[in-house]
């Protein structure tokens, strides 16, 4: 049994025919699109480590059947930069160093972005920490993630204001 679905992906229109209804899209991003940025940790929503965001909300790629999201538009850290521009998100993790290993960091800058986008960041680095608690980070680089988050939130808030 063949399903058609239409997901837009990081602003492309793409139609897809799976054969599988049981395909997450974290395996659709991965394996049919190519998009490897979203990182497959704990395969059960427990690391984060597959944040994406479907129609502006954060989700964990690796729980959300592709089929289930037809029509809706899916942003992977591949669709953040606009050339060598980075997302503020992003360039703010490198000032902050909100990583070590990398292998978290997609998911981290994705969820980050959402909780900005939800107004759950606050101005607090604990209530950040809170915030992304479903984001686990092997190497511990929690200080410099609720850093760049707050750095990030407070540059888009003076970007809305100018």
């Amino acid at each position: 049994m063949s399903i058609s679905l239409t997901l837009t992906v990081n602003g492309t229109a793409r139609d897809l025919v799976l054969e599988d209804p049981r395909v997450t899209l974290l395996d659709l991003l991965r394996e049919r699109l190519h998009l490897t940025g979203s990182k497959k940790g704990c395969d059960r929503g427990q690391c984060g480590a597959c944040t994406v965001l479907v129609d502006g909300r954060r989700i964990n790629a690796c729980l959300a059947l592709a089929v289930s999201l037809d029509g809706a538009a899916v942003t992977t850290i591949e669709g953040l930069a606009h050339g060598d521009a980075l997302h503020p998100v992003q360039a703010a993790f490198i000032a902050h160093d909100g990583f070590q290993c990398g292998f978290c960091t997609p998911g981290q800058i994705m969820s980050a972005i959402g909780l900005i986008a939800e107004g759950q960041a606050g101005t607090d680095p604990e209530r950040v920490r809170e915030g992304m608690s479903g984001n686990l980070c092997r190497c511990g680089a929690y200080a410099g993630i609720a850093q760049a988050v707050l750095a990030a939130q407070g540059q888009e808030q003076r970007e809305d204001a100018a």
